[in-house]
Protein backbone atom coordinates (compact mmCIF):
# COMPACT_ATOMS: atom_id res chain seq x y z
CA UNK A 1 0.00 0.00 0.00
CA UNK A 2 1.11 3.20 -1.03
CA UNK A 3 1.39 6.43 1.28
CA UNK A 4 -0.94 9.27 0.72
CA UNK A 5 0.34 11.40 -1.78
CA UNK A 6 2.18 14.48 0.20
CA UNK A 7 -1.04 17.14 -1.49
CA UNK A 8 -3.42 14.38 -0.52
CA UNK A 9 -6.17 15.52 2.06
CA UNK A 10 -5.34 12.16 3.93
CA UNK A 11 -1.35 12.76 4.24
CA UNK A 12 -0.33 13.76 7.58
CA UNK A 13 2.57 16.45 8.24
CA UNK A 14 5.69 15.25 9.49
CA UNK A 15 6.80 16.78 13.34
CA UNK A 16 8.27 19.32 12.60
CA UNK A 17 11.21 18.72 14.27
CA UNK A 18 11.84 15.48 12.23
CA UNK A 19 14.19 14.57 9.15
CA UNK A 20 11.32 14.29 6.98
CA UNK A 21 10.33 17.59 7.61
CA UNK A 22 13.42 19.54 7.21
CA UNK A 23 13.80 17.49 4.31
CA UNK A 24 10.79 19.07 2.80
CA UNK A 25 11.37 22.59 4.43
CA UNK A 26 15.06 22.98 3.67
CA UNK A 27 17.34 21.41 1.35
CA UNK A 28 21.09 21.99 2.57
CA UNK A 29 23.68 19.45 3.35
CA UNK A 30 22.89 19.71 7.21
CA UNK A 31 19.34 18.20 6.14
CA UNK A 32 20.89 15.20 3.98
CA UNK A 33 23.34 14.46 6.95
CA UNK A 34 20.71 14.25 9.80
CA UNK A 35 18.49 11.93 7.16
CA UNK A 36 21.44 9.99 7.10
CA UNK A 37 21.89 9.67 10.57
CA UNK A 38 18.44 8.46 11.24
CA UNK A 39 18.81 6.36 8.77
CA UNK A 40 22.20 4.61 10.57
CA UNK A 41 19.99 4.62 14.08
CA UNK A 42 18.98 0.97 15.61
CA UNK A 43 15.66 1.97 14.87
CA UNK A 44 16.82 3.38 11.27
CA UNK A 45 16.62 1.01 7.87
CA UNK A 46 17.99 -2.49 7.74
CA UNK A 47 19.45 -2.30 4.84
CA UNK A 48 21.69 0.96 5.53
CA UNK A 49 22.66 -0.60 8.83
CA UNK A 50 24.12 -3.06 7.34
CA UNK A 51 26.47 -1.49 4.81
CA UNK A 52 29.90 -1.34 5.05
CA UNK A 53 32.80 0.76 3.48
CA UNK A 54 33.63 -1.67 1.38
CA UNK A 55 29.74 -3.16 0.20
CA UNK A 56 29.65 0.69 -0.59
CA UNK A 57 32.64 0.61 -3.14
CA UNK A 58 30.84 -0.58 -6.07
CA UNK A 59 27.37 2.16 -5.33
CA UNK A 60 30.15 4.96 -5.31
CA UNK A 61 31.51 3.47 -9.10
CA UNK A 62 28.15 3.53 -10.53
CA UNK A 63 27.27 6.65 -9.29
CA UNK A 64 30.35 8.02 -10.25
CA UNK A 65 29.67 7.02 -14.02
CA UNK A 66 26.03 8.00 -13.90
CA UNK A 67 27.27 11.65 -13.18
CA UNK A 68 29.44 11.34 -15.77
CA UNK A 69 26.12 10.10 -18.50
CA UNK A 70 24.06 13.16 -17.14
CA UNK A 71 27.11 15.59 -17.80
CA UNK A 72 27.33 14.10 -21.74
CA UNK A 73 24.27 13.01 -22.79
CA UNK A 74 21.56 14.27 -19.91
CA UNK A 75 19.82 17.29 -19.32
CA UNK A 76 20.76 19.76 -16.20
CA UNK A 77 17.65 18.23 -14.11
CA UNK A 78 19.36 15.07 -14.78
CA UNK A 79 23.05 16.06 -13.53
CA UNK A 80 21.39 17.43 -10.49
CA UNK A 81 19.54 14.20 -9.67
CA UNK A 82 23.12 12.68 -10.17
CA UNK A 83 24.95 14.73 -8.30
CA UNK A 84 23.17 14.31 -5.28
CA UNK A 85 23.44 10.37 -5.43
CA UNK A 86 27.31 10.90 -5.91
CA UNK A 87 26.59 13.21 -2.54
CA UNK A 88 24.98 10.62 -0.58
CA UNK A 89 27.97 8.25 -1.17
CA UNK A 90 30.45 10.81 0.32
CA UNK A 91 27.76 11.46 3.73
CA UNK A 92 27.37 7.60 3.66
CA UNK A 93 31.16 7.08 4.03
CA UNK A 94 31.77 10.05 6.72
CA UNK A 95 28.44 8.82 8.81
CA UNK A 96 30.00 5.21 8.62
CA UNK A 97 33.59 6.91 9.56
CA UNK A 98 31.55 8.98 12.22
CA UNK A 99 30.53 5.82 13.97
CA UNK A 100 33.64 4.50 14.73
CA UNK A 101 34.70 7.72 16.18
CA UNK A 102 37.25 8.61 13.17
CA UNK A 103 35.81 11.83 11.09
CA UNK A 104 32.24 13.06 9.91
CA UNK A 105 31.46 14.98 7.37
CA UNK A 106 32.01 18.34 9.06
CA UNK A 107 35.94 17.09 8.64
CA UNK A 108 35.66 15.95 4.85
CA UNK A 109 33.95 19.66 4.21
CA UNK A 110 36.32 21.51 6.49
CA UNK A 111 39.40 19.82 5.47
CA UNK A 112 38.66 19.86 1.58
CA UNK A 113 38.21 23.89 1.70
CA UNK A 114 41.32 24.25 3.83
CA UNK A 115 43.47 22.16 1.38
CA UNK A 116 42.14 24.67 -1.30
CA UNK A 117 43.17 27.89 0.72
CA UNK A 118 46.23 26.22 1.56
CA UNK A 119 47.24 25.18 -2.42
CA UNK A 120 45.93 28.44 -3.87
CA UNK A 121 48.40 31.19 -2.42
CA UNK A 122 48.16 33.34 -5.51
CA UNK A 123 44.42 33.72 -4.50
CA UNK A 124 44.25 33.66 -0.73
CA UNK A 125 47.83 35.14 -0.14
CA UNK A 126 50.90 37.12 -1.62
CA UNK A 127 51.77 33.78 -4.07
CA UNK A 128 51.77 34.61 -8.00
CA UNK A 129 51.03 32.54 -10.77
CA UNK A 130 51.18 34.15 -14.05
CA UNK A 131 49.23 30.82 -15.86
CA UNK A 132 47.34 27.58 -15.18
CA UNK A 133 50.65 25.59 -15.74
CA UNK A 134 52.40 27.77 -12.89
CA UNK A 135 49.32 27.42 -10.72
CA UNK A 136 49.17 23.69 -10.96
CA UNK A 137 53.51 23.50 -10.16
CA UNK A 138 52.61 25.79 -7.27
CA UNK A 139 49.80 22.89 -6.10
CA UNK A 140 52.40 19.55 -6.56
CA UNK A 141 55.15 21.79 -4.52
CA UNK A 142 52.52 22.62 -1.85
CA UNK A 143 51.24 18.99 -1.75
CA UNK A 144 54.95 17.57 -1.33
CA UNK A 145 55.18 19.90 0.90
CA UNK A 146 52.22 18.81 3.13
CA UNK A 147 53.43 15.27 2.67
CA UNK A 148 57.21 15.70 3.94
CA UNK A 149 55.25 17.53 6.82
CA UNK A 150 53.31 14.72 8.03
CA UNK A 151 56.02 12.42 7.08
CA UNK A 152 54.51 10.70 4.73
CA UNK A 153 57.10 11.33 2.15
CA UNK A 154 60.73 10.66 2.17
CA UNK A 155 62.66 13.85 1.56
CA UNK A 156 63.29 14.09 -2.16
CA UNK A 157 61.24 13.25 -5.11
CA UNK A 158 58.72 10.69 -4.58
CA UNK A 159 58.80 8.11 -8.03
CA UNK A 160 56.69 9.96 -10.85
CA UNK A 161 54.13 7.19 -10.75
CA UNK A 162 53.80 6.43 -7.22
CA UNK A 163 50.63 8.60 -6.60
CA UNK A 164 48.55 7.21 -9.45
CA UNK A 165 45.69 5.08 -8.37
CA UNK A 166 46.20 1.84 -8.23
CA UNK A 167 42.55 1.05 -8.17
CA UNK A 168 41.82 3.19 -10.96
CA UNK A 169 40.30 2.23 -13.73
CA UNK A 170 42.52 0.75 -16.48
CA UNK A 171 41.88 3.15 -19.36
CA UNK A 172 42.49 6.14 -17.49
CA UNK A 173 45.16 4.85 -15.20
CA UNK A 174 47.44 4.24 -18.47
CA UNK A 175 46.26 7.62 -19.81
CA UNK A 176 47.39 8.92 -16.71
CA UNK A 177 50.80 7.04 -16.51
CA UNK A 178 51.06 7.71 -20.04
CA UNK A 179 51.23 11.70 -19.93
CA UNK A 180 52.94 12.17 -16.31
CA UNK A 181 55.85 9.90 -18.19
CA UNK A 182 55.64 12.06 -21.39
CA UNK A 183 56.37 14.95 -18.80
CA UNK A 184 59.33 14.11 -18.37
CA UNK A 185 60.45 13.11 -22.16
CA UNK A 186 59.51 9.15 -22.11
CA UNK A 187 57.69 9.77 -24.96
CA UNK A 188 57.41 9.60 -28.89
CA UNK A 189 58.28 12.69 -31.11
CA UNK A 190 55.11 12.59 -33.05
CA UNK A 191 51.91 11.05 -33.64
CA UNK A 192 53.61 8.88 -36.63
CA UNK A 193 56.47 7.35 -33.51
CA UNK A 194 53.16 6.28 -31.61
CA UNK A 195 51.07 5.32 -34.90
CA UNK A 196 54.19 2.41 -35.43
CA UNK A 197 54.27 1.50 -32.09
CA UNK A 198 50.41 0.39 -32.59
CA UNK A 199 51.04 -1.22 -35.61
CA UNK A 200 53.99 -3.12 -33.99
CA UNK A 201 52.05 -4.29 -30.72
CA UNK A 202 49.29 -5.76 -33.05
CA UNK A 203 51.92 -7.86 -34.72
CA UNK A 204 53.08 -8.74 -31.51
CA UNK A 205 49.51 -10.51 -30.82
CA UNK A 206 49.19 -11.82 -33.35
CA UNK A 207 52.91 -13.43 -33.34
CA UNK A 208 51.65 -14.78 -29.77
CA UNK A 209 47.92 -15.73 -31.00
CA UNK A 210 49.65 -17.87 -33.85
CA UNK A 211 52.65 -19.74 -30.82
CA UNK A 212 49.01 -20.65 -28.49
CA UNK A 213 50.88 -18.98 -25.62
CA UNK A 214 47.63 -17.63 -24.03
CA UNK A 215 49.32 -15.84 -21.14
CA UNK A 216 51.56 -14.11 -24.51
CA UNK A 217 48.50 -12.86 -25.78
CA UNK A 218 47.39 -11.50 -22.76
CA UNK A 219 50.20 -9.92 -22.27
CA UNK A 220 50.61 -8.33 -25.69
CA UNK A 221 46.91 -7.38 -26.12
CA UNK A 222 47.70 -5.30 -22.90
CA UNK A 223 50.68 -3.83 -24.36
CA UNK A 224 48.52 -2.82 -27.43
CA UNK A 225 46.30 -1.32 -25.73
CA UNK A 226 48.63 0.98 -23.74
CA UNK A 227 50.14 1.94 -26.98
CA UNK A 228 46.41 3.01 -28.53
CA UNK A 229 45.93 4.88 -25.04
CA UNK A 230 49.29 6.94 -25.89
CA UNK A 231 48.14 7.51 -29.58
CA UNK A 232 44.80 9.06 -28.19
CA UNK A 233 46.85 10.97 -26.04
CA UNK A 234 49.34 12.30 -28.35
CA UNK A 235 46.10 13.31 -30.54
CA UNK A 236 44.74 15.44 -28.00
CA UNK A 237 42.12 12.68 -27.12
CA UNK A 238 40.93 11.22 -23.65
CA UNK A 239 41.00 7.56 -24.46
CA UNK A 240 37.63 7.15 -21.90
CA UNK A 241 35.73 9.90 -23.50
CA UNK A 242 36.29 8.68 -27.22
CA UNK A 243 35.42 4.60 -26.44
CA UNK A 244 32.32 5.84 -24.15
CA UNK A 245 31.55 7.46 -27.27
CA UNK A 246 31.80 4.88 -29.82
CA UNK A 247 29.85 2.49 -27.13
CA UNK A 248 26.82 4.82 -27.15
CA UNK A 249 27.12 4.78 -30.92
CA UNK A 250 27.61 1.10 -30.76
CA UNK A 251 24.39 0.43 -28.81
CA UNK A 252 22.19 2.64 -30.63
CA UNK A 253 22.64 1.46 -34.02
CA UNK A 254 22.36 -2.10 -32.48
CA UNK A 255 19.31 -0.58 -30.94
CA UNK A 256 18.30 0.00 -34.58
CA UNK A 257 18.95 -3.79 -35.82
CA UNK A 258 16.69 -5.23 -33.11
CA UNK A 259 13.87 -3.09 -33.42
CA UNK A 260 14.36 -4.13 -37.46
CA UNK A 261 14.36 -7.23 -37.04
CA UNK A 262 11.49 -7.43 -34.25
CA UNK A 263 9.43 -5.55 -36.87
CA UNK A 264 9.85 -8.85 -39.25
CA UNK A 265 9.03 -11.07 -36.50
CA UNK A 266 12.94 -12.26 -35.86
CA UNK A 267 15.40 -12.17 -32.86
CA UNK A 268 19.22 -11.25 -33.65
CA UNK A 269 19.72 -15.37 -32.58
CA UNK A 270 17.22 -16.36 -35.87
CA UNK A 271 19.10 -13.73 -37.82
CA UNK A 272 22.25 -14.29 -39.71
CA UNK A 273 25.67 -12.19 -40.30
CA UNK A 274 24.59 -10.88 -43.78
CA UNK A 275 21.38 -9.56 -42.48
CA UNK A 276 22.57 -7.82 -39.51
CA UNK A 277 25.47 -6.37 -41.22
CA UNK A 278 23.20 -5.02 -43.83
CA UNK A 279 20.79 -3.16 -41.01
CA UNK A 280 23.89 -2.14 -39.38
CA UNK A 281 24.82 -0.58 -42.20
CA UNK A 282 20.82 1.20 -42.13
CA UNK A 283 21.70 2.09 -38.68
CA UNK A 284 24.88 4.35 -39.59
CA UNK A 285 23.21 5.82 -42.37
CA UNK A 286 20.16 6.38 -40.55
CA UNK A 287 21.21 7.34 -37.00
CA UNK A 288 24.56 8.97 -37.95
CA UNK A 289 23.44 11.75 -40.65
Amino acid sequence: MKPPAADSPDAVPPDADSPAATCTTGHSLPTLVQVMRRLLAPDGCPWDREQTLSTLIPYLIEESYEVIDAIETGTPADHCEELGDLLLQIVFQAALREAEGQFGIDDVVRGIADKLVRRHPHVFADAEAEDAEASLEQWERIKAEEKRARGTQADGPARLLDKVPAAMGALPQAHKISARVAKVGFDWEDTAGCSAKVREELGEVEHAAASGDQAAVEAEIGDLLFAVVSLARKHGCDPEHALRQTNRRFRRRFGYVEDRLRERGRTPRESDLAEMDALWDQAKATLDE
